[in-house]
Parts: structure tokens; sequence; C-alpha cells
């Protein structure tokens, strides 16, 4: 086999400079690893999981809304390939002003509540769906204040959840939503308005990003590629800056366990049908982007 025809495309989602940085790190060690890869950027998961589904990348590196949308669009099971250890035990927060939390969540009816981008799994889609599970309709019992900032990268931007703390923090809304990692992140940087609130509810833990590969890969090459990546040490110099803008210490095998609940979201709310070429080139929102919900407003943003 030549080298060509071993060379395994990996598709990601240029949501930052930095991606590339990574990459190209990555690449160089998969080489090493004798697996060698190459990779493409897009604009946006709906381009991505397009890609993946037809072939023109063998490996998409998803979020958890482009792989569930994935799985919808292939009628199957997806491989799922690996994860980051971040992504394994991901859950989704509640903050609310200092002396302004509440004991439960169906406190929050009638009250506003800031969301992030509406394709988001952990800053839109599974908070209202945990929220839902524990007696809070929040679709239909808040005012729901969208910042729709970072649509087609699903949140990875970490913009609308910036505005979700403002806007709680301003006064513009009670409670917002946005992933636990980002809430760490934010108070670990020392932001200002970050001080000024508080954790009033945090989620059950679910998976986050993997990479997703067609059932049709050659197992083979499947394999290689993922003992590659499951290699891929945080001790080794080389590694350990592409890593740290990876946001990963370890790589771990994927668990599909961790999906569940935004399959059921999914499956509740009718989402990933699919999208045609030419609206995908427009780069317009994505069926989980035009997602209404009953008494909802849009944030006050500026792109």
């Amino acid at each position: 086999m030549s080298r060509e025809d071993d060379l395994i495309t990996v598709g990601a989602v240029a949501y930052h400079p930095r991606v590339v940085t990574i990459w190209e790190a990555f690449r160089a060690y998969f080489a090493d690893a004798g697996a060698p890869t190459d990779y493409v950027l897009y604009s946006n998961y709906e381009r991505l999981v397009e890609a993946v589904l037809g072939g023109e990348v063998e490996i998409g590196w998803n979020t958890n809304t482009a792989f569930v949308a994935l799985e919808r669009r292939l009628g199957r099971e997806a491989r799922i390939l690996g994860m980051r250890d971040l992504d394994a035990s991901f859950a989704s927060v509640l903050v609310t002003r200092r002396g302004e939390a509440f004991a439960d969540p169906r406190e929050l009816a009638g009250r506003r509540l800031a969301l992030g981008s509406r394709d988001s799994g952990h800053a839109a889609i599974l908070p209202l769906h945990y929220l839902r599970e524990q007696g809070l309709d929040a679709a239909a019992a808040c005012e729901l204040v969208r910042f729709d900032t970072d649509l087609g990268t699903h949140g990875d931007t970490g913009d609308s959840e910036l505005r979700v703390v403002e806007a709680v923090a301003g006064g513009r809304a009670d409670a917002g939503a946005l992933g636990d990692a980002t809430w760490a992140r934010l108070r670990a940087e020392g932001l200002p308005v970050a001080a000024e609130l508080e954790l009033a509810w945090r989620s059950p833990t679910y998976c986050h990003c993997n990479f997703t590969a067609l059932p049709s890969l050659d197992a083979a090459r499947a394999q290689r590629w993922q003992a590659a990546l499951l290699a891929m040490d945080h001790d080794d110099p080389a590694m350990r800056q592409p890593m740290d803008l990876e946001g990963v210490r370890r790589w771990l095998p994927g668990d599909r366990d961790g999906y569940a609940s935004l399959i059921a979201a999914a499956e509740r709310l009718g989402l990933g049908p699919r999208v045609p070429s030419e609206e995908l080139a427009q780069r317009k929102p994505s069926p989980w982007a035009r997602l209404s919900r009953a008494r909802s407003s849009t944030g006050d943003v500026a792109r």
C-alpha cells in the first residue's frame, strides 16, 4: 500500500486560528506514529458532517451536536474512535447573581433564562433537556434570552457563553446556561463579571466531542489511527502545547452511552434532517440553529 493510499484524512472546524497550530503538530505526530494523517478545515460543523457522509474526509472531529446529527443522517451507528478526557465527563451549569441561587430549578418559572447559541449542546440544547427532566419546561415557562453569536461552531468559540455570563451579571437575565468547562475557565482567568455570579445548578454528566468515522472505514486503518491517538502523550514536550491548546491531557476510547441524553433531545425535537448543499454553501443556520422556542427572545448581540 502506498503512503497516499494509507493516508487518513481528518476534518475539523476552524473556530479559532489555533486550530491550524494544533493540527500541524498532530499531523507530524501521526506520521511519526505510523498512521499518516492530513487534515481539512471547515467553517462550520454542518459542512463537516456533509464531508464525512460524502467521503470527503474519513474522520470528523465533531461536537456532540454534530455527532448526533451525523448518526441521524446516517440512520445507524457511526464509529467513535476517541475523545478527550474532558469530553468523557462534561456538564452544563446554570449561574445566577450572588445571593440569588435557587434550591429547585422549577423556581425559574416566569423568569429570564439566558442561553448560548441554539446549536450548542452544552449551552442550550442539553440544559433545556435536563431542566425538563427535572420538572421545568423552560421553553414554555421561562423567557429565553438567546445569544446566537457562534452558530455553526456549536459554541466552540465560547462567545455566546461569555454573553450569557455578561447578561446575568448585568441584570438582563436571572440565570444563564453554559458549559462547566467554560465556567471554570472564566473563573480561573479572573473575569470580573464571573466574580459577581455563583453556581446554582449542574446537569448530569454527558459526553461532548469525539472523532467520528463511518462504519465503512477499513477496520485495520481505523484501529491503527485510534492506537496512535490513544498513545499521544502529554508528557512529550513536542505534544504538550498542541494538546493543551486542544484542552486534552489524555485521549480516551469513545463512550456511546454518554450521548443518550442528546440523542433523546434530538428525537424529541426532530433535529438532524438533510441540509441542502446550496444552503450549506451560503452558511445559513442549520436545522439545529433554526429551532424556535415559545416566549423566546434573542440577545442583543454584535457579529
